[in-house]
């Protein structure tokens, strides 16, 4: 089954305008005992809708797609199959995917001294030394807006504080999670204190993007996604960032950045993976 231009934003925008129209025709029919229960119904699955697929979306689209079988038809030839986890096309009669990793970075290196540079970036190099194909590192910045930074991590620092301590209070802890929650809480605390000094700040969205090829769509799907498990096992434990497989809405975000990026601050803000 194909179904073209899927976009989980027009789909909330749909559910919204059903509850809406709900909402609004409850009240005026509310004389009307056959109407009114109707439209009610409509203003609790619309709204309801609206929310559960605004903040789930990314995860229930891939899923649903995925066991109905629903394959999305692009522009320019590229393909989405059910599992919306990688773009495909053909092309010379080779098969392509690509598949995206979105990165969360914790430490900043205006934030470490010159060695402590050079050693990560020597990690980095035998990273990417030990991947035997291309790799795509793509990062966007912007200025922030000072008071909703600090605001942003202030509630970064306690969730932070808050997942360290839970992880330390684990009979048997995971030693690497408690390395990555002590730099999230150092990394925050950071951040705080350089605002409050009157650092002006700035956002920077990062991620990756590995293709393959093959001799059918499975085929090529297959190993997108195997080089994309490598890449996260490998960035992660030698950079120890947090390192995502994108499906969904968060993959095609980074697929329409290939041609144009947020136009504002705001807009990056609020498309941050």
């Amino acid at each position: 089954m194909d179904l073209s231009n899927i976009n989980i934003r027009y789909i909330t925008y749909a559910l919204l305008g059903l509850g809406i129209i709900g909402g609004v025709g409850s009240f005026t029919a509310a004389g009307n005992s056959i109407m009114a229960p109707v439209l009610a119904v409509f203003y609790i699955v619309g709204a309801l809708g609206a929310v559960i697929t605004f903040k789930y979306g990314y995860f229930i689209f891939p899923f649903v797609t995925s066991r109905t079988r629903i394959v999305q038809i692009m522009q320019d030839g590229f393909e989405i199959p059910p599992s919306q986890d990688v773009i495909l096309k053909t092309s010379g009669g080779a098969y392509y995917a690509s598949a995206y990793l979105g990165v969360k970075i914790y430490e900043s290196t205006s934030e470490k001294s010159q060695e402590e540079n050079v050693v990560y970036s020597e990690y980095f190099e035998r990273a990417i030394s030990s991947v035997r194909y291309p790799v795509k590192f793509a990062m966007m910045v912007n200025v922030l807006d000072m008071s909703k930074e600090r605001l942003k991590w202030e509630t970064r620092l306690a969730e932070a504080r808050l997942k360290l301590a839970r992880e330390r209070e684990k009979p048997d802890p995971d030693v690497l999670k408690i390395d990555r929650f002590e730099k999230e809480v150092g990394m925050s605390e950071q951040q705080i204190h350089r605002l409050i000094s009157g650092f002006k700040p700035m956002g920077a969205t990062t991620y990756m993007m590995t293709t393959a090829t093959g001799l059918s769509k499975e085929a090529a799907a297959a190993a997108a996604k195997t080089q994309a498990n490598e890449l996260k096992a490998t960035i992660s434990n030698a950079l120890n960032v947090e390192v995502a497989i994108l499906q969904g809405e968060e993959m095609l975000r980074c697929f329409d950045w290939e041609r144009f990026i947020p136009v504002s601050s705001e807009a990056m803000e609020n498309s941050v993976l």
